[in-house]
């Protein structure tokens, strides 16, 4: 619509959004009328209008069975597009129109903002099923031309009252008419079956809906108040009932075809097992989380269990391999406290990855610092784990083969995304300064405990490469290329 709009008309910015707010909300209109909309608006040059927007509706038969978003039709070939938008009234007269044998009834009206008529939503509705409308049916019309009037009027939409269609309740989810003081006229069998399971025994029809709903709620003192205005549908709001082991979505908008309140409507659905669902997901990603924080936790106890056995060895290589073995436990026990604190199993890795090198770089035997560069981004838990004890590992590798006692130098770990987006890699360098590889060296015959568990996880855990070569001018540098999700 941005584009139709900007491309062919005059409209500016504040009208456009007018416009959107009233295409967000005219889905009510179509349901109510059991017909199709069409907003059209007058060109630039006022010669055509372009019709730039379209809603087909939930309660009955489509009249357009193509789609008539972005069509151009000369001013003077429907004549009442023209008297609707000239004389700013709702346009009414005239015979059915006939597209592919079917009789269509055609019916104008504009769309008013701050007294400028900006457009034409023209209603058409299929005749084909026409019959002697049930009661239902005639509350739906008689709604349906309020609000009409009402956008005639520029009273409707609601300014400042964005709706969420998709969450929002719906014509056909339960409907409820009420007079000015707030007394239900109508309910829909959605509507009543909605508020039986609420606990209302007697008939809704006549009593005051504020005060009934107040009554089926639990008490919640000063709030009750505000329920009853909602319910009694004073203003344009949304709210949640629930009592009874039921919970009712309820949005009210008041009627004012001329201005002045004569009544409202209440949409309204039942959303129990919609609620019941989430509350489902927030227990589980609760327990999840928790589950991460006791492995967390464990994991470091059992690093704490191999540093206490690592102080009571006297063999200096046997204390080096429990060191290196609460090295990794470490490293893994960094993911799953990140994510004891994330509500999916995806990860922010630079911090895990800047964690891991500055674990790692207490053990150095000389003056060595580490940097990162780049970013590793969103990862998913499956993946983080492993490549956080493949960085564990080769950064360790770095610091203890690759500088003396007391030398000085750095490791530095880049990061890059690339790829497109059904085959995304993440490619990771580390690479030192440090004295090199030894002349003849092959990583993958090297029988290095560490690199064999580089090679393992990235070549079989995660369908990554795996490359340690000379740096280009000096020291050791690490390619790892790893296939990730692509992030969002």
């Amino acid at each position: 619509m941005n584009d139709l709009v900007r491309q062919h008309t005059a409209l500016g910015d504040t009208d456009l959004e007018w416009l959107h707010l009233l295409v967000s909300e005219w889905q009510l209109l179509s349901d109510l009328s059991f017909a199709d909309l069409v907003l059209w608006v007058p060109t630039r040059d006022g010669t055509r209008y372009v019709s730039v927007a379209q809603m087909r509706p939930n309660t009955g038969p489509t009249s357009y069975q193509d789609d008539m978003v972005g069509h151009l039709v000369p001013r003077g070939r429907r004549p009442m597009l023209d008297a609707a938008l000239d004389e700013g009234r709702i346009v009414r007269e005239g015979d059915p129109e006939w597209r592919e044998e079917v009789p269509v009834r055609v019916e104008s009206i504009p769309v008013r903002r701050e007294g400028r008529v900006l457009g034409v939503i023209a209603r058409n509705t299929n005749l084909l099923t026409v019959r002697t409308p049930s009661r239902l049916e005639l509350t739906y019309l008689q709604s349906a031309s309020d609000l009409a009037q009402m956008i005639a009027a520029g009273s409707f939409p609601f300014p400042g009252q964005q709706v969420d269609m998709d969450a929002s309740p719906r014509v056909g989810d339960g409907l409820i008419r009420l007079d000015a003081e707030g007394l239900v006229q109508y309910g829909s069998p959605n509507a009543l079956s909605a508020y039986h399971r609420l606990g209302l025994a007697a008939d809704l029809v006549g009593q005051h809906l504020g005060k009934a709903t107040a009554e089926l709620a639990p008490s919640r003192g000063p709030v009750d108040e505000a329920l009853v205005k909602l319910a009694s549908g004073w203003a344009p709001r949304e709210t949640e009932v629930e009592g009874n082991d039921c919970v009712i979505q309820l949005r009210a908008i008041p009627l004012k075809p001329k201005g002045t309140r004569i009544g409202s409507l209440v949409l309204l659905r039942d959303v129990t097992e919609l609620r019941r669902r989430e509350r489902e997901l927030i227990t589980k990603d609760a327990t999840i989380r928790e589950i991460h924080h006791r492995v967390k936790n464990n994991l470091q106890t059992v690093a704490a269990l191999l540093r206490l056995q690592a102080r009571r060895i006297d063999s200096q290589s046997g204390r080096e391999a429990l060191e290196e073995a609460v090295r990794r436990v470490g490293s893994i026990a960094i993911v799953h406290e990140t994510l004891s604190q994330n509500l999916d199993e995806r990860v922010e890795f630079d911090e895990i990855a800047d964690r891991v090198l500055a674990m790692v770089a207490e053990i150095s035997p000389g003056k060595v610092t580490g940097r990162r560069t780049g970013r590793f981004g969103i990862l998913d838990a499956e993946v983080a784990t492993p490549l956080s004890m493949v960085l564990t590992e080769v950064l360790q590798n770095a610091l203890e083969h690759g500088f003396r006692e007391g030398e000085t130098g750095t490791v530095e770990v880049s990061a890059v995304r690339g790829g497109t987006s059904k085959d995304a890699r993440l490619l990771i360098t580390v690479q030192d300064n440090g004295v090199g590889l030894p002349e003849g060296f092959d990583p993958k015959r090297a029988g290095n405990l560490g690199l064999q568990i580089v090679r393992t996880l990235v070549e079989g855990e995660l369908g990554g490469s795996f490359d340690m070569l000379p740096a280009p001018e000096r020291g050791t540098q690490v390619l790892l290329d790893i296939p990730v999700r692509p992030q969002k």
